[in-house]
Order: structure tokens, then C-alpha cells, then sequence
């Protein structure tokens, strides 16, 4: 029998000969290993995080992403991901380490747990892109879309890896700025040394509390707006002055067309004229009106709002048998497809109004100027309002709002509340309605008991109906007194679902069945689903009609539901869909 000397003798004499191979390969890399560590400064506990950070950007999200965007977003929340862990790391050396008195493991120990970390963080980044690849395959599916292989949704993999390093770096380049200056502040300003880092917290706290107090945001906004007033500038192609009375920015008009912007001037180009619109009805048609104000149509003694009433007297607006207002988007697009629907469905007999409050793009616009459509749009309903109520009763046209996205939002802020807008107008349509707008907030927290959130019903339907097709719009019952109101929204619309809220509880769209086109391995998670539907923002028009915020020609059953005339058929309807989609496809093209 042995003794206990010789087993610890042969089992020391064993290891060292298993761990031997292990050890001189370690050794071997170990120095370029080192070498590659210095070079590019990496944080393997970083690494880690945006690892984690990574996995939870390509979970399912509300609406499909390609390859290219996926790693734009993915590449984004690697870096911050890395930056977490960078400050965990620092706070750990800092204040944990000293008081456990942890030691330091030996050189060759500490190769091969970095080695094993870069590993495992690669494999399971490429395990997370095969699955998402599924995950998306299946949304593009539920949208009737074509989706991307896995192999092609590997290059994922690399972009964000290229878009994360080049956030790092930015933020290491910032970094090195910061440290210079702060240099030169010890040495001209007798900044001692040990203070600089204090003074930069300092720094740091006034510009987040500068940030939050949205002073330097709205300067940004504010720069971004005179930017993109430049783009507002432009014409294009297939936009030009209109010389009938009917439209603003004619030569009769009080509204220049200089003034008009971009998107105004398309709205007053465009659009079916008499001959194309009795070629649909089979009946005699009118010329429809088309009231549009730039930002730069009002002088300094007139209002946007007092410049809007005079043109729509000037073309005889209030004389025509329906009135739409229209709160417009972002650089104050139009739903060209909306007023198309309604102008054929009155064969002409129309007078439409939009309004420019904004030259930033629409994402912008929802970020920054949601209190600014909201005043525009009030003022711009009270001023038409007034004079359209003093006309007799019996001499008014059909008084309908409209609203789309954050021009829903502005549409909704000119009424108190349900009874106020019921008291007021003859029909209010509004689609893709942000989360944030207030009397849709309203009606769907006060949903009839065992109505989904992505398909409430309010007071049985007797007024608000909420529709995601045309068949939503006759449940629960016929019951639907008029003045009506429509909501449009898709269960897949980012637009109408994204809210602060989503950061700290889970919405009931997730909780409850959820909506037909919404994938069903999407899960809630604090702040990445708040996160991860913020990034679809950005790409809500991405998909097909009739998913996100692609609403189609649905705008023109939302039409019928409110405000259908006396000789509408469902043959007539089925005409005009095909010829605002043409015209859809057309401006699509073209525009």
C-alpha cells in the first residue's frame, strides 16, 4: 500500500503531465494574446455584457428587420452593452475587490479565462443570430413577406461587430479629448490634479441635468429644424403649380406656392380631377379643393390660422358638401390615399385643409414636436370651427378631422373630450395613433371587461370603434350612432404600442392573446422591450399593407364607417380602392 507521501507525489506528477499540453499551448499564445490586448484595449467583462446586450437586440420585435438594420441596431446595443461593463468592472476593482481582499490568480490562469470568455461570447452570439434568423423568418411570414436565409442573416454578426467598434472608439477618442482637456485645466487653471476628476463628474452632472431640463434637446431639435428647413426648399419632380382657383399656391391663391414646402406642393399637385373621378362614379363630379399653409405662407400680420380660414372662403369651401381637416405629419406630409378616398367618394364635392407645423421628418417630429402639433392643431380646428358655425345649420358642410400617426395626436388635442369632439364635428377618423395620444389613452384603458387591447371595444361600440381590417369595423353590433369616431391600428404598429411605460412593466398587448401578425416568441423583458420597440420606430413602414404602420387603403373603409354618402354601394367602394392604390403605387415610384 502506498503511503499518503507517494499518492500526493503521483497524483502532483500526474496533473502537471495532463495540465503540461494545456499550459505550453497557453504559454504560446499567451504573448499575442497580450500583444492583441494591448492593441486594442479590451474589457473582457465588457465583452461579456455587450454580449448579453447583443443577444437581446435580435429577439423578436414587433415588426421584421433585414440583415443591415439588424446590425445597425444590434451594433449599437453591443456598445452600450460594453459600456456597462466597463463601469461594473471599474466599480468593482474600486470598491469590492479592496474589502474581499481577493487576490490575483496566477498570469497563465488568467489567459485561459479571458481565451474562454472571447470564445464563448463568439458562439453564443452566433448561436443567438441562428435563432433569430428563425424568429424573423416567422414575422415575415405572418406578414406575408419574404424573409432571409440564415446563412445571409450571419452577416448580421459582422456589421454589428463593425458598428460597435466604431462607437467604442468614438467614445475612447471623446475620452482622450476629455483627459486632454482636462490637462490643460490643471496646468492653466491650477486645477490640482487630484480635483480634475471631481470638476468632470461635475461637468457630467450639469450637462444630463442641462439635458433633461431640454435645453441643450431643444437646441438640437432647434438645429435640426433650420437643417432640414433646407429640404423644405426643394421641388420635386412631378410637382407643379397648379393653376385652378380651387388649389392654394395658384395664381389666385393667398398661399404662395414658393411658401408651400415639399410636401405641400406635392399635396396641391396632385390628385383626381373631375374627369377622372366621374370615369369611377359614372356621375358628374367637381373639382376638389385643396387648402394648403406652409410654416412660411403667413406674413407678420396674419396667422397661419387666419390665412387658412380666408383661403378656404376664397375657393368656397364652406359651400361644399364635406370639410376634412387634415393635422399633417412631421415636414406636413398628407396621406395622399386618405383624401383621394373621400374626394371620389363625394365625387369631388370636398374641400380639404392641411397644415405644416414642422421641417423635421416624422421620426423627429414624434420625438421633439408632439407639443407643438398638439397647439397647431387646436388652433388651426378653432379657427375653422368658428366660421364654420356661423353658417346656418342647414348651409354646413360635413365637418370631419383627420388625423395620422403624430397628426392624430395634434387632431385629438383641440377636444376636451369624447362629449366636446361628438358636439363639434360629423366624423373623426385618426390612424396609427401614438400611444402618448390622450383621448385614445382613454378609450382603451376604459375598454368594455374582456376586450384585448389591440382590439378593445368601448361602450359596446355605440360611438368609438377601434379596427384593425374592415371587418372590425362592424363589431361588436350595428348599433353605431353618429357623429362616429375610427381609430385604425395594427397590432404590429410600433408607432401605436411604443411608451416609457414599456421600460418598467409589461403592456396587456403582450400579456393578453396577442394580435395575428405579432410573433409569438416575442416576450417582455424591462427596458430591452421598451428598447427593441423604440428601434422599430424607425422601420414601421417597412412591411405590407395592412401590418405596422402600412394602413393602406383601410383609410377608405374608415371613411365609409363615418361619413359614407347616400348613394354609396359596395361596388362603387371596391372601384375607388383599386384607383387609390394605383395612385399609391404610382406616387411611390415617382416621389
Amino acid at each position: 500500500m502506498l503511503d499518503t507521501a507517494d499518492a500526493l507525489t503521483r497524483l502532483r506528477t500526474t496533473g502537471a503531465v495532463a495540465v503540461a499540453p494545456v499550459s505550453k499551448w497557453i504559454r504560446r499564445v499567451a504573448p499575442v494574446w497580450r500583444r492583441v490586448e494591448e492593441i486594442v484595449d479590451l474589457n473582457h467583462v465588457g465583452l461579456v455584457v455587450a454580449t448579453l446586450f447583443f443577444a437581446w437586440s435580435v429577439t423578436p420585435s414587433l415588426v421584421p428587420r433585414d440583415w443591415l438594420f439588424q446590425g445597425l441596431v444590434s451594433g449599437v446595443n453591443a456598445a452600450l452593452g460594453y459600456g456597462v461593463g466597463c463601469v461594473l468592472l471599474w466599480l468593482f476593482r474600486k470598491w469590492i475587490r479592496p474589502r474581499l481582499k481577493i487576490g490575483t490568480p496566477p498570469m497563465w490562469v488568467r489567459d485561459a479565462v479571458k481565451t474562454a470568455v472571447v470564445l464563448t461570447c463568439v458562439l453564443v452570439a452566433a448561436y443567438m443570430l441562428v435563432l433569430s434568423a428563425s424568429w424573423q423568418r416567422e414575422i415575415f411570414a405572418l406578414m406575408s413577406m419574404q424573409g432571409t436565409d440564415t446563412s445571409a442573416y450571419l452577416r448580421t454578426g459582422g456589421l454589428s461587430f463593425l458598428v460597435g467598434a466604431l462607437v467604442v472608439a468614438a467614445y475612447r477618442t471623446l475620452r482622450t479629448i476629455v483627459r486632454y482637456l482636462a490637462r490643460l485645466l490643471s496646468h492653466w487653471v491650477r486645477v490640482p490634479p487630484r480635483f480634475a476628476p471631481t470638476l468632470g463628474a461635475l461637468l457630467l452632472a450639469l450637462l444630463v441635468i442641462t439635458l433633461f431640463n431640454g435645453v441643450a434637446t431643444q437646441a438640437f431639435f432647434a438645429v435640426a429644424n433650420s437643417a432640414f428647413s433646407v429640404r423644405n426648399d426643394e421641388l420635386a419632380p412631378f410637382a407643379t403649380q397648379p393653376v385652378l382657383p380651387e388649389r392654394s399656391g395658384s395664381p389666385e391663391s393667398l398661399a404662395e406656392w414658393e411658401t408651400l414646402g415639399s410636401e405641400g406642393r406635392w399635396f396641391v399637385s396632385h390628385g383626381p380631377d373631375p374627369l377622372l373621378i366621374s370615369s369611377i362614379t359614372g356621375q358628374p363630379a367637381k373639382e376638389p379643393i385643396r387648402v394648403y399653409v406652409g410654416l412660411e405662407s403667413a406674413s407678420g400680420d396674419i396667422t397661419e390660422e387666419e390665412l387658412a380660414v380666408a383661403e378656404l372662403e376664397r375657393t368656397g369651401a364652406f359651400d361644399r358638401k364635406v370639410l376634412v381637416i387634415v393635422t399633417t405629419t412631421g415636414t406636413g406630409w398628407v396621406n395622399s390615399m386618405s383624401v383621394a378616398a373621400i374626394e371620389y367618394m363625394y365625387g369631388g364635392d370636398t374641400a380639404i385643409l392641411a397644415s405644416q407645423y414642422s421641417y423635421l421628418p416624422s421620426v423627429l417630429s414624434f420625438l421633439a414636436d408632439r407639443q407643438k402639433v398638439a397647439v397647431a392643431g387646436k388652433k388651426m380646428f378653432d379657427a375653422v370651427y368658428d366660421r364654420w358655425s356661423q353658417r346656418p345649420v342647414d348651409q354646413r358642410p360635413k365637418l370631419l378631422v383627420y388625423g395620422e400617426s403624430l397628426g392624430s395626436q395634434g387632431s385629438e388635442a383641440a377636444f376636451d373630450g369624447l362629449a366636446d369632439l361628438r358636439s363639434k364635428v360629423d366624423g373623426a377618423l385618426w390612424v396609427g395613433p401614438p400611444n402618448s395620444n390622450r383621448l385614445w389613452e382613454q378609450f382603451v384603458s376604459r375598454r368594455d371587461p374582456g376586450t384585448r387591447e389591440v382590439e378593445p371595444i368601448y361602450a359596446d361600440g355605440l360611438v368609438v370603434r377601434f379596427a384593425a381590417d374592415a371587418e372590425d369595423l362592424s363589431k361588436p353590433s350595428p348599433d353605431w350612432r353618429h357623429p362616429r369616431i375610427v381609430y385604425l391600428q395594427h397590432a404590429s404598429d410600433p408607432i401605436v404600442w411604443w411608451s416609457s411605460d414599456l421600460a418598467f412593466s409589461q403592456p396587456d398587448w403582450l400579456s393578453e392573446p396577442r394580435g395575428s401578425d405579432v410573433s409569438s416568441q416575442m416576450r417582455w423583458w424591462p427596458f430591452v422591450t421598451f428598447w427593441q420597440v423604440a428601434a422599430d420606430l424607425t422601420n414601421a413602414q417597412g412591411v405590407r399593407d395592412g401590418h405596422g404602420h402600412r394602413y393602406g387603403s383601410l383609410v377608405l373603409d374608415g371613411w365609409e364607417a363615418i361619413a359614407a354618402p347616400q348613394d354609396w354601394t359596395p361596388e362603387l367602394r371596391e372601384k375607388i380602392r383599386v384607383q387609390i392604390e394605383l395612385a399609391e403605387d404610382f406616387e411611390r415610384v415617382v416621389k
